[in-house]
């Protein structure tokens, strides 16, 4: 009986977070701003590293920018052999009228390839304004002129914006794994952001997209001091609203690349995420747990030996699930793929629910091949 009632809790608090997801969505939804009108002159940050699935076709997103103003787009790598360099060549070569420079990064500041890179790139900007995205992203041809019109009020220092994950269409690509991330961060992830957007407002960035000042990048203190950081991205947003600024999230909505994970790929990249985190939101991320609903309905299934109203209870949260995984993965975010994959959604919960209680159990991590051990956020090499 004990064991019941706990797990009626849970389920219930599941189905609390799951209503107040679709309260945060529907405010999304019905924030759509009106463009300022505001289009400064803007520097676009890619660290690359190697090849990612559609990386090409991101950038040439990025190239075909219907924008008022000036903007140039800087590549950082840190050494000229690595394979993306043909491509960035590929690039200027068919868009001579876009400013496209690449910059070697041949230093190491720190654990974080990525950031190091940054501190290195920053310096070759031109502009006051500086949008840093990661290299597999795709946007559409308005992504400038709606990210930058958030700017227009003072106040903001950073605009962010949500993503969706692609998977290839078909072929061996196509794995059960990949599908998985997928309907993750349509129906799970971007749920939660909105949730935390309606009820704390945005205090951190997504890597989708972290627009910002310079002025409001220096007060934050800058890039250097994030290089053994993993979250960086959420890191930089915490700093940034610390300095005093507003942190906005623009709807507009950009695709970066699902790969095609074997499980051990799959499992590497949400232990990653999940233990990331956990480091930065810790006691935000002890309720996370609260948030897998279906599972909890189950176990309460299981511990009422099958009651007539524990079936009842798991109707009530699957409806509710269904509706949030609708209306933020296909009413926002305009990801057909939910639908295709909508039958996977108590398997990606019952997975999520592992990697969060896992996360627990230690503290390495796996980032592009490069086993390290994290602790209050930061990385070092095991």
């Amino acid at each position: 009986m004990a064991i019941q009632v706990v797990m009626v809790l849970l389920t219930l608090s599941g189905l609390a977070y799951l209503l107040l997801a679709l309260w945060g969505a529907r405010d999304f939804g019905r924030s759509g701003r009106t463009l300022s009108g505001f289009s400064p002159d803007v520097t676009i940050l890619k660290p690359v590293k190697g090849i990612d699935p559609r990386m090409y076709a991101g950038f040439v997103s990025h190239c075909r920018q219907d924008y008022a103003g000036r903007f140039e787009l800087l590549f950082g790598v840190s050494s000229l052999s690595d394979p993306a360099v043909a491509e960035i060549e590929r690039l200027k070569a068919e868009f001579p009228d876009i400013a496209i420079r690449l910059v070697e990064c041949s230093e190491r500041l720190g654990t974080s390839g990525k950031v190091s890179n940054l501190v290195q790139m920053i310096a070759s900007g031109t502009y006051d304004y500086v949008v840093i995205n990661d290299s597999d992203i795709a946007v559409s041809s308005d992504y400038l002129t709606r990210i930058m019109s958030g700017f227009a009020d003072s106040t903001v220092g950073m605009v962010t914006a949500p993503y969706l994950g692609r998977t290839a269409d078909q072929g061996q690509a196509l794995t059960l794994w990949a599908r998985l991330e997928a309907l993750g961060i349509s129906t799970d992830f971007m749920p939660g952001v909105l949730t935390a957007r309606k009820l704390e407002g945005v205090r951190f960035g997504l890597g989708s997209t972290l627009a910002m000042s310079r002025a409001a990048l220096e007060k934050a203190g800058g890039f250097l001091p994030l290089v053994d950081f993993l979250a960086d991205d959420y890191e930089i947003g915490v700093r940034i609203v610390g300095a005093g600024y507003r942190v906005e999230l623009c709807p507009i909505v950009v695709e970066t690349s699902v790969p095609g994970y074997d499980f051990r790929g799959y499992w590497d990249h949400q232990m990653r995420w999940a233990r990331s985190t956990r480091d930065s939101r810790k006691l935000g991320y002890v309720g996370l747990g609260i948030t897998y609903a279906v599972p909890w309905a189950f176990a309460t299934m299981v511990a009422s030996g099958f009651a007539l109203w524990s079936f009842t209870l798991m109707s009530i949260v699957l409806l509710a699930r269904v509706c949030v995984a609708l209306a933020v993965g296909v009413g926002l975010l305009r990801d057909g793929q939910v639908l295709r994959d909508l039958w996977f959604l108590p398997l990606r919960d019952l997975t999520g629910l592992i990697f969060w209680a896992w996360s627990f159990a230690g503290d390495t991590v796996v980032w592009r091949g490069e086993t390290f051990r994290l602790h209050n956020g930061r990385l070092t090499r095991v």
